[in-house]
């Protein structure tokens, strides 16, 4: 199945995610139920799950946020690289989506751990500071309408504990060569990219990880 990558062709994008990366038969299956969907290409690839997987791992993250869950793939991953008593609250606004995920996740055992809460992301997050929860998460992944990524920066900054890790999907900008018209998303993802440069509150970097995957460390 195709893939989202950055990667020079298709060949060396098959063998890192293929080859390189070993998917568990449950994400394996996931992944496949996902592919079938009208929107299935919006689900992560599987070098990026890793790579989440091991970012957690690699900071000791107990408390993860995740703003766009789709049908859980990254959730999965995620989830599944905390510790037994760790928690990931997941935002997303679709029933239909997270439902798929939430079998897999109980399939896998680790249901227990993500805390799904259903709403506009915004008010998940701007509930979670009122409730006191900021400077208490370790990492936080955003993935969903590019439009809003400024707005969910900012609240996932707040919430983060100093040395916490933001990660950001697609975005490495997409028409460069033609920026003539560029596109809402496109603008919003330029704009932040350039704001998170020059961010003093932390430290960003590019990964050429699955379309672009921005990580931020805050200070």
């Amino acid at each position: 199945m195709p893939y989202k990558s950055l990667l020079a062709s298709d060949a060396v994008s098959r063998y890192v995610n293929e080859v390189m990366v070993q998917e568990t038969p449950l994400q394996q299956r996931l992944r496949a139920e996902t592919a079938a969907l009208p929107r299935g290409i919006m689900q992560i690839s599987p070098d990026q799950g890793r790579f989440l997987a091991f970012l957690v791992r690699l900071i000791g993250a107990k408390r993860a946020l995740e703003v766009g869950t789709f049908t859980g793939y990254s959730a999965l991953c995620v989830a599944s690289a905390l510790p037994a008593d760790g928690r990931l609250v997941a935002c997303d606004i679709s029933a239909e989506w997270t439902a798929i995920g939430q079998r897999y996740w109980e399939e896998a055992g680790v249901a227990d751990r993500i805390d799904l809460r259903l709403g506009p992301a915004r008010d998940t997050l701007a509930a979670l500071e009122a409730d006191g929860a900021a400077g208490t998460f370790d990492f936080a992944f955003i993935d969903a309408d590019k439009e809003s990524n400024e707005a969910y920066y900012e609240a996932a900054l707040e919430l983060l504990r100093p040395g916490g890790l933001i990660a950001i999907d697609n975005m490495m900008p997409q028409n460069l060569e033609d920026a003539s018209s560029p596109s809402e998303a496109e603008r919003a993802r330029l704009a932040l990219n350039e704001k998170l440069r020059d961010d003093p509150r932390g430290e960003a970097i590019m990964a050429t990880v699955g379309p672009g995957l921005m990580l931020v460390r805050k200070h």
